[in-house]
């Protein structure tokens, strides 16, 4: 990569990366009200995963993958990508973006239990309050909304089995030791974990008329894949260089509430009470799980989600 950013000029990056990856969660709902899951994210997938092999390259980074660590990261691009991306399409296209994506965040509570059996880093009491924080937002989303919840009943489902699948995989990401650049194994993560999807997408889909799209989906598709996918990804590698894992996570806490404020101003989406419960359970949940005095919580995440 280019040389490491100043502490200034980080920041002015990580102000509006935690401004675009917030926004994004409108931004998916557009273009999933246009364009099938399957195929909307094969072409996230396969465009971004090529985007950021083709960055990496022009960067001087070398694309092979070793042998040994081929198996690795498949199983932690079925995690990161194959399985995250699939359930939070259908999630998303079951509840409002706001919303999804406050529970989407709950992944580095879901991550502080797998690292127990797999990296035996035993839970603190700070991970459980901040599980127990987390798991009262979902239930200030659910509760008020309980006959719409019984009326569609697997969207929230869905989005609790994105977290824990990304929390798996950002597990897996810290379980195995990579030889490879970290912007190399994302790129080749997105881009083995959209070929299952791509194969399916004929499968369950069919042929799909692109003529049927309005402005607002390929609006919605041309920022998860130019901005989300490349640009969101190249600067959190930029600020994670630059800043210790702690402050880079503080990119992670807004973006719930830029999904929030966003997704209500672009969609109409409404602000109640029970949203502003969940907001704040989930960020105290994740402070205290991310802002741990002793040590970095294998929570912090190794990598963005779109």
């Amino acid at each position: 990569m280019s040389a490491p950013l100043t502490k200034r000029n980080g920041m002015l990056i990580l102000v509006p990366l935690t401004l675009c990856w917030g926004a994004n969660w409108p931004a998916m709902h557009f273009a999933l009200d246009e364009i099938p899951i399957w195929t909307f994210r094969t072409l996230c997938l396969v465009l971004g995963g090529a985007g950021l092999l083709a960055i990496a390259a022009a960067s001087g980074a070398s694309l092979r993958v070793p042998r040994r660590e081929l198996r690795p990261l498949l199983i932690c691009s079925f995690f990161n990508i194959t399985a995250w991306h699939l359930l939070s399409a259908a999630g998303l296209q079951l509840m409002p973006p706001g919303r999804a994506s406050i529970i989407a965040f709950t992944m580095p509570l879901w991550a502080g239990l797998i690292a127990w059996p797999v990296l035996s880093e035993r839970p603190t009491r700070r991970n459980l309050m901040g599980l127990g924080l987390g798991l009262a937002g979902i239930a200030a989303l659910i509760v008020p909304e309980w006959e719409s919840v019984v009326a569609s009943p697997y969207g929230v489902p869905l989005m609790i089995g994105a977290a824990i699948s990304w929390a798996a995989g950002t597990v897996g990401v810290k379980y195995w030791r990579w030889s490879m650049p970290t912007v190399v194994v994302t790129g080749w993560q997105v881009l083995l974990g959209g070929i299952p999807i791509a194969i399916g997408m004929p499968v369950f889909e069919g042929g799909y008329d692109f003529a049927n799209v309005d402005w607002r989906g390929w609006l919605g598709l041309a920022y998860t894949v130019l901005v989300a996918m490349l640009f969101c990804q190249w600067a959190y590698f930029k600020v994670v260089a630059t800043f210790p894992a702690q402050l880079a996570s503080i990119s992670v806490l807004a973006i719930p509430i830029v999904g929030v404020a966003s997704s209500s101003l672009l969609t109409g989406e409404a602000i109640g009470v029970d949203v502003v419960v969940a907001l704040v359970c989930v960020l105290s949940g994740l402070g205290l799980v991310l802002f741990q005095p002793s040590k970095r919580s294998v929570a912090a995440p190794a990598r963005a989600q779109g």
